[in-house]
């Protein structure tokens, strides 16, 4: 057979592809919630033939099987939105108050249902399966781990993973790869503070539980400045903190939370160990008592090399060498697809959207992110060259 032209393919239903994209931009749904786009996703698969599952309580599990035998590979697309007030005053903007795709969580499902249909139309020649992830959940308690729990990457058992997330610091139709640490381990985190309440005049007489409070939020600094290698990185973030009932009484108690960002599984149990040790440490040195709670959570993506080589190799085949991004530094923020790659090895790559003659440049979960659609047709054209390439590879 001659070579298939994804990208002509791709862009051949461009205009499909981004109706998709508004129509699930414009209904919203939040991580558990995900019922209306679940029904979308497998009404379209079910008629490209894609056999369908419903997973995760609102994700779907499609199966493409090939003609041709071989392996079978991974696409994964997550589909919850944001509780974000939607700024963007587009005509398909959000119709549910304050819930919005302001992560691209949209573009991802919608592409991959375009990379579905090239590749549903050349199933004959296809050598192996694909399987379609739509994972929910991945900005709450994360879908990833549930949909693997119920049998996700067995029958066919699934031996790579690729997927993509939209990056509005890269130009539109460029793709971002990079190897190894990637996105960050999170570890959220509760502390209580408990001291000895007392009138305000008699601050000796009491433990104050605000005082000490300061002094852990200063102390845990110092596990990144101290205790993280100066060429890793690492985040402690203590976001709310709320203590005390009066002005004029020293403060018996108070509540923190907060989220360490970690990369690569080392450096994340260095952390969380010193995170507790310190606060439990400074809260003991000055008469109070830190209770303490760390949560696991997303463990960080690591891309494995040489499924990052093969996608690089397929995106810059596709799109040439001057599209492909190499990216120099990891992303600190959480991505629960890196629980995909615990399992198996694979590659997530990032999506070039940015052009800021059609859209404001801002950041991520923000309510006036938007994108620029016509990176659409280019995800779709990759996530099907990729996956085709790797079952080529294996089938060889």
């Amino acid at each position: 057979m001659s070579a298939i032209d994804f990208m002509a393919e791709a862009l051949a239903i461009k205009d499909e592809i981004i109706a998709l994209r508004r129509k699930i931009h414009q209904y919203p749904e939040i991580g558990g919630t995900e019922t209306e786009t679940q029904r979308l996703v497998v009404d379209y698969l079910e008629a490209l033939g894609v056999k369908t599952q419903k997973i995760a309580d609102t994700g779907v599990l499609g199966l493409l099987e090939g003609s041709k035998p071989g392996g079978a590979v991974g696409l994964r697309a997550d589909m919850d939105a944001l509780k974000i007030q939607e700024q963007t005053g587009v005509p398909y903007a959000s119709v549910r108050p304050g819930i919005m795709h302001a992560c691209g969580h949209d573009c991802h499902t919608a592409t991959l249902l375009g990379a579905a249909r090239i590749l549903a139309a050349h199933r004959e020649n296809l050598p192996g399966n694909v399987k379609f992830f739509f994972q929910p959940d991945e900005e709450g308690d994360g879908g990833a781990e549930r949909m693997i729990a119920a049998g996700g990457l067995e029958n066919p058992k699934v031996t790579a993973m690729f997927g993509a997330h939209v990056n509005p610091g890269l130009p539109v139709g460029s793709i971002g790869v990079r190897p190894g640490k990637s996105y960050a381990a999170s570890n959220p985190f509760e502390i209580t503070i408990k001291g000895f309440g007392s009138h305000g005049a008699a601050p000796h007489l009491g433990v104050d539980a605000i005082a000490v409070a300061c002094q852990v939020v200063s102390a845990l600094q110092l596990c990144i400045s101290r205790e993280t290698d100066p060429v890793d990185s690492a985040i402690i973030t203590v976001g709310t903190i709320q203590g005390g009932t009066q002005r004029n009484s020293i403060a018996e108690e108070v509540k923190m939370s907060g989220i360490i960002r970690t990369l690569g599984p080392a450096t994340r149990q260095k952390i969380v160990a010193a995170a507790r040790r310190v606060a439990e440490g400074t809260a003991h040195a000055l008469g109070a008592q830190a209770e303490i709670v760390i949560h696991e959570s997303y463990p960080g993506v690591v891309n494995d090399p040489a499924m990052t080589e093969l996608a690089r190799e397929s995106i810059a085949e596709l799109l040439g060498e001057d599209k492909v991004v190499p990216i120099s530094v990891p992303n600190m923020g959480t991505e629960d697809f890196g629980i995909f790659l615990e399992h198996v090895p694979g590659s997530f790559y990032q999506a070039g959207v940015a052009n800021p003659a059609k859209t404001p440049t801002v950041s991520l979960h923000s309510g006036q992110f938007n994108v620029d659609e016509d990176a659409l047709p280019v995800m779709s054209a990759v996530h099907a060259k990729v996956a085709w390439d790797y079952l080529k590879g294996v089938s060889r």
